[in-house]
Order: structure tokens, then sequence, then C-alpha cells
């Protein structure tokens, strides 16, 4: 499955970057990395809603550094099949 976060103006501004960092140690941490290919992207056209993530055809919104393994554990993984 393809992760994609955002790095657009918005997104960047919200912790993007800091939302990929913690994602590549997350993908380490639950040795998903076969199943998981992260990636980034620009504008995914939801600029009001944080930091903005898409897992295959789903959208994860207002993701952030605080709550990123929460939002890994809960809605990636299990879309991932991990």
């Amino acid at each position: 499955m393809v992760l994609s976060v955002c790095v657009g103006s918005s997104c960047h501004l919200k912790g993007s970057y800091d939302v990929i960092e913690a994602f590549k140690a997350l993908i380490e941490k639950y040795d998903a990395s076969s199943k998981i290919e992260l990636r980034a992207c620009f504008c995914l056209n939801r600029c009001s809603h944080g930091v903005s993530v898409k897992a295959g055809d789903a959208y994860i919104l207002d993701v952030s550094p605080q709550n990123a393994e929460e939002k890994f554990v809960k809605e990636i993984l299990p879309l991932a099949g991990v």
C-alpha cells in the first residue's frame, strides 16, 4: 500500500515533515516496510484538516507528530493488512 503524506504549503506549515519522519520510524518499529511504501505528495485538497495523509484510497486527516503513532496503529496498519 502507498502511504502519501501531503507536503503542500498548508500541510508543510502544520508539520508534515515531522509526520513523515514519524511514519518512517513507525514503519520500521512495526516491521511494515514490505507492506507500506511511504511517499510525499503535493496537495491532497484537504487543507483545512491539518496534515493530510492518503493510505491507499482512504484519507486520514488531522495527523500531527503527536498523534502519528495512534493514527498509524488504528487506521493505517489495518488498511495495509499488517
